[in-house]
C-alpha cells in the first residue's frame, strides 16, 4: 500500500484497518504530502528508506522521501521480500476524475504495480468526506479480496466514491474518464517584487454520459479502467464480472445484522 498525501494520512491507515482484516499489508508511502506530482521518479539523487511505527499492528511500515512511484519501485524492488499480490494506492482525500488522473500522484503509484505486472487499484474519496472514506476502505476490500485471488488479472482501476454511506450508494457505473480537468484557470499577481501565478481548481465539468464524473453526481461508485496499450485493455466481460461481484458484496455488508 501507497499513496501521495504522506504516510501518516487518515485516508491511508482508514483503509489499512480494513485491509488487514482479510490480507497482510506492508505499507511504503512518502514522508509528507506529494500531491499533484502524477508518476515522477528521483533519478539524480539518492532515497531514504525510514521504517516506522504504525498505528495498526503487525503492519510493516516505511516512510521514504520521494515521489509516491519512488514508493512503489522501491518497495516492489528491495524492501519488501514476500510475494506482493496487489499494489493499492490511497484512499485519496479528493476524488481523482476525468483527465486529472494522470497528474495524480494516487493513480501514478498505482500505475508502478501495473507496469510490474500486478493487479492496481487507487482509491478516491471526496474532501472531508468521513463517510466516504469509510466506503472506499470497504469498497476496496472487496475488490482485492477479487482481484488479488487465487487467479489474479493484470487489471488497473481508478476508483471513486460519492459523499454517501455504502447504505445510500446508488450503484456501481463501469466508467469513462470525463474530457475535463479542473486545473484550467490561471490568476495573475504580483509579489511586489515581481510577477507570480497561480494554478486554480475549478469544478469538474461533466463531459457526457458514462463519465466518472457522471457517475459520482449521481451518487455511483465509478469504477474506470486505465491502461497504457490497447493491447492490455482488460474485456469488458471481466469488468462487468467484478462489478456485478462488488455489487453483489455490497449488498451483503449493507443488510441489517
Amino acid at each position: 500500500m501507497t499513496n501521495d498525501d504522506g504516510v501518516r494520512s487518515e485516508g491511508l491507515w482508514t483503509l489499512v484497518r480494513e485491509l488487514v482484516k482479510i490480507a497482510q499489508v506492508t505499507v511504503v508511502a512518502p514522508d509528507g504530502e506529494r500531491s499533484a506530482i502524477g508518476t515522477a521518479v528521483t533519478l539524480f539523487q539518492p532515497l531514504h528508506a525510514e521504517e516506522v511505527k504504525a498505528p495498526v499492528a503487525m503492519v510493516k511500515t516505511w516512510a521514504i522521501d520521494g515521489s509516491p512511484s519512488d514508493c512503489v519501485i522501491l518497495g516492489l524492488g528491495k524492501l519488501i521480500q514476500d510475494k506482493v499480490d496487489i499494489v493499492v494506492s490511497g484512499i485519496n482525500p479528493n476524488l481523482n476524475l476525468g483527465e486529472d488522473v494522470h497528474i495524480s500522484g494516487t493513480v501514478g503509484a498505482a500505475l508502478q504495480g501495473y507496469f510490474r505486472g500486478l493487479p492496481a487499484l487507487a482509491m478516491s474519496a471526496p474532501p472531508e468526506s468521513r463517510q466516504g472514506l469509510d466506503s472506499a476502505a470497504q469498497v476496496a476490500a472487496v475488490l482485492v479480496a477479487r482481484m488479488a485471488g487465487k487467479n489474479p488479472q493484470k487489471i488497473f482501476l481508478n476508483i471513486n466514491v460519492p459523499d454517501r454511506p455504502l447504505a445510500a450508494v446508488a450503484g456501481v457505473k463501469i466508467t469513462r474518464l470525463a474530457r475535463s480537468s479542473h486545473i484550467n484557470t490561471v490568476e495573475e499577481g504580483n509579489d511586489g517584487h515581481r510577477k507570480q501565478y497561480r494554478l486554480v481548481r475549478a469544478r469538474l465539468a461533466n463531459t457526457g454520459d458514462s463519465t466518472d464524473i457522471q457517475a459520482i453526481e449521481e451518487g455511483n461508485i465509478s469504477v474506470t479502467t486505465l491502461y497504457t496499450s490497447l493491447l492490455d485493455k482488460p474485456p469488458q466481460r471481466l469488468l462487468h464480472r467484478l462489478c456485478h461481484e462488488l455489487n453483489r458484496d455490497l449488498e451483503r455488508i449493507r443488510e441489517p445484522v
